[in-house]
């Protein structure tokens, strides 16, 4: 199986990183986000939204990073994706949300805008502006994730167990070291991602993160939370 993909990628590392811990051997293709490699024609004939991750399969692609999740989990027969009809359910909630809800205002919201000239406001008013509005939403988010969605005492996001959620919500995240957001406030997060990148394959699997995009802004100026 082929996996198009960039090290920094939010959404390529979580495939990564449970690929690396169910010992998948995915045929990585690099698609150079920086360069712009993912919008030329021979990329884009490949995957028309010209986005990462995106999986081949034999004759069968696949994109999006929860859709690749629980296909590769499937196929491995990982219990990181419960049989269990209730158990499921409850991880596709969580990842839905994740998705939909926190990484939204958190990611795009309000990291993106202040290290990607594409996602930044030209008009200095509005851009503060909008920063503004993403960070409330993102503090209520994380709120919600520490005191009700992970709560005292829960391992990981949906129970005892690492589940495809984690391998999600994880990176996305941990994207806040790019522009060195306090998470401290949140002390059932922080526990939670403290367990996640103490896991082996965590070091190696973000070495390109740390790397590429936290490491070049470690002395620009951010708003955090």
């Amino acid at each position: 199986m082929k996996l198009y993909f960039h090290p920094v990628s939010t959404t390529c590392r979580p495939i990564m990183l449970f690929a690396a811990e169910h010992g998948l051997a995915l045929d990585y293709q690099f698609i150079d986000l920086f360069t712009g490699a993912h919008r030329q024609p021979d990329y884009a004939a490949i995957n028309p939204c010209c986005q990462v991750p995106m999986l081949e399969d034999g004759d069968f692609r696949l994109g999006e990073s929860s859709a690749i999740l629980k296909y590769l989990a499937d196929l491995q027969g990982s219990p990181a994706y419960p049989g269990d009809l209730r158990k499921r359910a409850r991880v596709n909630e969580m990842m839905d949300w994740l998705n939909t809800g926190l990484y939204r205002d958190l990611g795009y919201g309000l990291i993106y805008p202040q290290v990607l000239p594409h996602y930044k406001n030209a008009d200095a008013a509005v851009q503060t502006a909008l920063l503004a509005g993403a960070r409330e939403r993102a503090r209520r988010s994380l709120s919600v994730l520490d005191q009700h969605l992970i709560g005292d005492g829960r391992p990981y996001l949906c129970g005892d167990e690492m589940t495809l959620a984690d391998y999600l919500g994880a990176p996305m995240i941990t994207v806040g070291e790019v522009i060195r957001l306090d998470y401290s406030p949140y002390a059932n997060v922080s526990a939670w991602l403290d367990r996640v990148k103490a896991r082996p394959a965590w070091a190696k699997v973000n070495e390109g993160f740390y790397a590429h995009f936290v490491a070049p802004f470690k002395d620009a100026p951010f708003e955090g939370l």
